[in-house]
């Protein structure tokens, strides 16, 4: 299978597009360490899968949650071979409206969270070579409205990927940014709260609507955690069904 006996983090991965990126991993052969806040999913996800999953009920800002999802990785499976960062929290306002506490959680659960579990998991990826998926948005890459602090920590994040790419690549890591647009309980809950801008942004996509989090996501995700992918490293995908470009 494309990810047999490969083991992964993902963060944020018991529910949402997380989720489903922990259940394609498994799928194709992989072992994950699941991160989330959300404990009902969690036991879910591990329920379903048994044991090719471990659960850590977690909030991602902590330091000590990715020195302890990196730890049960190798106690448990072994090693570590990938982590993907998904989880981010943020919520959605016009910039001169955002407070402090908005723009604290968005860097805190988004640019920090990743930042930490990259520097927790590079020990065991430079054993053998490995790959991060770091999560970017289209969101950022056209500016959109509401979407200040979300963008921001996105930037920062594809920031970071490039450097790591180039820095790590001496120990055969592989650092790639995934740019998603799926139809997500968050991008519902948006959209009810802001129907004029989904509705733009769905008349943007040349495929007509928002990807599924495991048909249309997980895949490319496991793509780059794969050796299929072994020869890029820097890059940004973006999942949008065309919706952006990057040139």
């Amino acid at each position: 299978m494309q990810l047999e006996n490969k083991v992964v983090i993902v963060t944020g991965g018991a529910s949402g597009i997380g989720g489903a990126i922990s259940r394609v991993l498994v799928a194709r052969g992989a072992k994950v360490v699941a991160v989330d806040v959300n404990a009902e999913a969690g036991g879910s996800l591990q329920q379903d899968l048994g044991e090719n999953v471990q659960f850590i009920l977690g909030d991602v800002s902590e330091k000590a949650v990715a020195a302890s999802a990196v730890e049960l990785a190798k106690t448990t499976f072994g090693g570590l071979d990938g982590l993907v960062n998904n989880a981010h929290a943020s919520r959605q306002a016009m910039f001169n409206e955002l407070t402090e506490e908005q723009w604290d959680l968005s860097f805190n659960t988004g640019f920090r969270a990743t930042r930490q579990f990259m520097a927790a998991a590079y020990p065991l990826l430079a054993v053998n070579g490995g790959s991060v998926v770091n999560f970017g948005s289209g969101s950022a890459i056209v500016g959109q409205q509401t979407q200040a602090a979300y963008a921001s920590a996105k930037e920062a994040i594809r920031g970071l990927s490039r450097v790591t790419a180039n820095e790590w690549a001496k120990d055969n890591i592989r650092v790639n940014v995934v740019s998603p647009m799926a139809l997500t309980a968050g991008v519902k809950a948006w959209s009810e709260a802001f129907p004029e801008m989904y509705q733009d942004s769905l008349a943007k996509v040349p495929l007509g609507r928002f990807g599924d989090p495991e048909a249309d996501v997980a895949p490319i995700v496991a793509f780059l955690l794969s050796d299929d992918s072994r020869y890029m490293t820097g890059q940004t995908l973006m999942a949008d069904g065309g919706a952006n470009k990057l040139y």
